[in-house]
C-alpha cells in the first residue's frame, strides 16, 4: 500500500452523488432513527448504561455474522485510525445517549430534538473540509430550510441553562458520529466503520455500567423493554448504521447531513402509527418545508468548488 502524497488535493475524488440510488440508503436510515423515539419510551425506567451496552454488544454480534455471511472483510484499525473509530463511539454512541437522557430532565424533549435537527448546518460547513472539499453552497442554503421545517415538526419547548448545555452536547454529538467518520470511511467502509464504532461503544458502556449501575438491574426489564432493546440493537444500530455510513461515503457528509430532516419527519409518523393522533397544521407545513429543502439540496448541480489541501496526516492510504 503506498500513501497518497500530501500535495495531492482532493480534485482527484469523485464529485459526491446525487443520485436516489445513493441516497436511498441514508434515507431509510434516518427513517429508522425517527421511529426510534417512539420505541425508546419503554425503556425509560430501564438502567440506561446497561441497556445500552447490551443493544450495542447484540448489534455488534449481529454486524459481525452479517460481514461474515456476506463475504465483507473488516479491517483491522491501525494507528490514528483507533482514535477516530473511538470518538464516533465516544461521541456518537455514549455521550450522545447520556446528554439526551440527561437533557431530558431540563428541558422538554422538543429542545433536544430541535438541537439535534440542526445537525445538517454543522455537517454541511464541516464535512467537506474533511473530505478535502470545499462546502457546497447549495447545500448550505438548503441546509436551515431543513432545519425550520424539523423545527416545525418538532415544535418548540422549554428550558433551563443546564437544558441548553445538554442540547449542545447532544448536537455535537450527532455531528460527531458522521464526521469523525470521514477520514476512516475510504479504507474501512460502511462495514468496517459500523463494526468497529459498536463495539467499542459497546465496551465504553459496559464499563460505565459496571461504575455507575448495577448490571443486575438488567433483570428487572419486562417483555416490552426486551423488545424495545431488540429493534434498537437490529434496526436502528446495526442496520442504520450501515445504511447511514453507506450514503456518506457516497454523497458526502454536507449532503448526508441534509437526510437528517427525514428523521423528525420519521419520528412524527411512528407517533401517529402508535396512536398519538393525527399531526396539527404546523406539522405539515414542517414536512413541506424538509421536502423543499432536501429538493433544494440534493438536486444536481454544478461540480463542487475548488479543492482544499488535506493534511498529511488526514490522508487515507490509496489503493495498490
Amino acid at each position: 500500500m503506498q500513501r497518497t502524497p500530501a500535495s495531492t488535493t482532493a480534485s482527484t475524488t469523485a464529485p459526491p452523488s446525487t443520485s436516489f440510488r445513493d441516497l436511498a440508503p441514508g434515507i431509510t436510515g434516518m427513517a429508522l432513527v425517527g421511529s426510534s423515539v417512539t420505541v425508546s419510551r419503554s425503556l425509560v425506567d430501564a438502567p440506561l448504561f446497561a441497556t445500552q451496552a447490551v443493544r450495542y454488544a447484540a448489534a455488534a454480534l449481529l454486524l459481525v455474522a452479517l460481514a461474515r455471511a456476506a463475504r465483507v472483510p473488516v479491517l483491522r484499525p491501525r494507528g490514528r485510525e483507533w482514535l477516530w473509530l473511538a470518538g464516533i463511539a465516544a461521541t456518537g454512541l455514549v455521550l450522545f445517549n447520556v446528554a439526551v437522557v440527561r437533557g431530558v430532565a431540563h428541558a422538554e424533549p422538543a429542545v433536544i430534538a430541535v438541537a439535534v435537527a440542526s445537525v445538517p448546518i454543522l455537517l454541511g460547513l464541516i464535512g467537506p473540509f474533511l473530505e478535502g472539499r470545499r462546502p457546497s453552497r447549495q447545500v448550505l442554503l438548503a441546509a436551515p430550510v431543513v432545519v425550520a421545517g424539523a423545527v416545525l415538526v418538532e415544535g418548540t419547548g422549554r428550558t433551563d441553562a443546564a437544558g441548553v448545555g445538554w442540547a449542545a452536547l447532544a448536537l455535537g454529538c450527532e455531528a460527531g458520529f458522521t464526521l469523525l467518520a470521514v477520514p476512516v470511511l475510504r479504507r474501512h467502509g460502511a462495514w468496517g466503520v459500523s463494526v468497529h464504532a459498536v463495539w467499542l461503544g459497546a465496551l465504553m458502556l459496559a464499563g460505565l455500567t459496571v461504575v455507575f449501575e448495577r448490571p443486575a438491574d438488567l433483570g428487572t426489564l419486562g417483555p416490552t423493554q426486551w423488545a424495545a432493546a431488540g429493534y434498537l440493537a437490529v434496526m436502528v444500530t446495526a442496520v442504520a448504521f450501515l445504511l447511514w455510513y453507506r450514503t456518506v461515503a457516497a454523497v458526502g457528509a454536507g449532503r448526508a447531513g441534509l437526510l437528517t430532516g427525514v428523521a423528525p419527519v420519521a419520528a412524527a409518523g411512528a407517533g401517529v402509527l402508535a396512536g398519538s393522533g393525527v399531526p396539527g397544521p404546523a406539522v405539515w407545513l414542517g414536512l413541506l418545508v424538509v421536502v423543499v429543502g432536501l429538493a433544494v439540496g440534493l438536486r444536481p448541480g454544478r461540480a463542487p468548488g475548488p479543492a482544499v489541501r488535506t493534511p498529511r496526516g488526514d490522508r487515507e492510504p490509496a489503493s495498490p
